[in-house]
């Protein structure tokens, strides 16, 4: 089945031809580990998953490299204000992160470098554009000389104003043009920093996507991918970096971007109260029914995330589940109609509305081997009706089991009196109970 995918660099879709047919290569933008992450981190994360599941099935084999950025003004400006080591932030913050993500349903990259672990090849990469006359050393900064490179620009497609006014730099007397943009910057001794040619200092935040993309990927590789709003300054610089230290045509050959995401309407704001972190929102909700919110928009059009939307996703949910009650998957063999609709440029709309279609088949196999490809429906019907917020009360499941054998009993010995006070005693604790012939079950009344 062939793949079709929109470049950002050719700003049109085209058909996916990997650079090696027996192995595809991607590197995906990950998070800045200082805070807890948002709704807005999470959404690339399953679009990029998704998109990995995808490959995985279309090609031999796959290597997804994510990163984690631990080297960060952001972390260590909470790292003075808190107090709190700048190690323990980052460790405790990647690992909220990468359990956060999961309970998403989305799968670990094949390989999570962090930039601490990295800084050499930085070095190494800095010294080499300097030596190519692409950077250029400057009080203690080295700088990448934006004027060296005439296709710089061709990822954003700016204009020359447009790339100054947009620079996430300082103006400063000691660049040679207004564009110029830092490779590496001098600490003092309060910030942290690493030994190296141009004095003790630390890497830039464009030159450590570049490095660790080497590192693993190679000069060239096949899909680069992140936020639509990564595309200025962020990719076009590790773009200009990587193919002048690297002496190479691209750095990758189709960069994927998803769209912006808006929170109830608006720009999400921790002043607007529709600041989300994920964390914050799996005590609202299962994990399943926010993926399933973030695959329902085509990853290249704005999302306005609601908790409306996810509470909606969740009774989407609440009915697939009921329709394959007992169910297990008994093959992973998705049917072409799911594969069809995700190998056009990850059309995640039309694939789920494929899922509805499926899920009212009298065969639940399919369903479930399309469901499980897209990271929904991983787990049994009874644990999902259990699943409740938070601050729901809690059951003790145990007492909850021996009511339902006392009941069962009472209705053995047609002590029907006693079977309606038991089921009256655990509605009023939140619990429904359900009858079946496999015996009754319980769930959450909020299910």
């Amino acid at each position: 089945m062939t793949l079709h995918v929109h470049n950002t660099l050719s700003r049109t879709k085209e058909t996916f031809e990997p650079i090696s047919s027996d192995h595809v290569r991607m590197y995906v933008c990950g998070p800045t580990v200082y805070n807890l992450a948002h709704i807005g981190n999470a959404r690339p994360v399953v679009v990029f998953d998704m998109l990995a599941r995808l490959l995985r099935r279309l090609y031999p084999k796959v290597t997804y490299v994510r990163n984690i950025t631990d080297i960060d003004d952001k972390i260590n400006a909470a790292s003075r204000e808190t107090g709190e080591d700048i190690r323990s932030i980052t460790d405790r913050t990647t690992k909220v992160f990468q359990n956060d993500m999961a309970a998403l349903g989305s799968l670990p990259p094949d390989v999570e470098p962090r930039c601490t672990d990295h800084v050499d090849q930085m070095i190494r990469m800095t010294g080499e554009l300097i030596e190519t006359g692409n950077a250029y050393e400057a009080e203690g900064h080295v700088l990448f000389n934006v004027p060296s490179m005439a296709e710089y620009g061709q990822l954003s497609r700016h204009s020359r104003d447009e790339l100054i006014a947009g620079a996430r730099v300082d103006v400063a007397p000691y660049k040679r043009d207004p564009a110029d943009f830092v490779l590496w910057k001098p600490s003092d001794e309060a910030t942290p920093g690493w030994d190296s040619p141009w004095g003790r200092g630390r890497p830039g935040w464009h030159i450590e996507c570049s490095a660790m993309a080497q590192e693993y990927l190679g000069n060239e590789f096949d899909i680069h991918g992140g936020g639509q709003d990564l595309i200025f300054p962020h990719h076009e610089n590790e773009l200009a970096q990587s193919r002048c230290a690297n002496h190479t045509g691209s750095m990758a050959k189709y960069w994927m971007h998803n769209g912006y995401l808006m929170a109830e309407g608006e720009k999400m704001s921790k002043s607007l109260g529709n600041f989300y972190t994920v964390h914050d929102l799996l005590d609202e909700f299962p994990g399943e029914a926010i993926r399933l919110v973030l695959l329902q928009t085509h990853y290249r059009q704005p999302l306005d995330f609601t908790k409306e939307g996810i509470a909606e996703a969740k009774r989407t949910l609440d009915k697939w589940y009921r329709a394959i009650g007992d169910h297990v998957p008994e093959s992973d063999d998705v049917p072409d109609s799911i594969t069809r609709a995700l190998s056009d440029d990850l059309n995640t709309p039309k694939a789920i509305t494929e899922l509805h279609r499926l899920s009212g088949d009298a065969s639940k196999q399919a369903f479930l081997a399309a469901a499980n490809f897209m990271g929904l429906m991983q787990q049994s019907a009874d644990d999902w009706f259990k699943w409740s917020p938070a601050d729901a009360a809690p059951v003790d499941e145990a007492a909850i089991e021996v009511l339902i054998t006392e009941r069962t009993e009472a209705r053995a010995s047609k002590d029907f009196a006693r079977s309606d006070e038991i089921r009256d005693e655990l509605a009023a604790q939140g619990i429904v109970l359900e009858d079946g012939a496999d015996g009754t079950t319980w769930k959450r009344k909020n299910s």
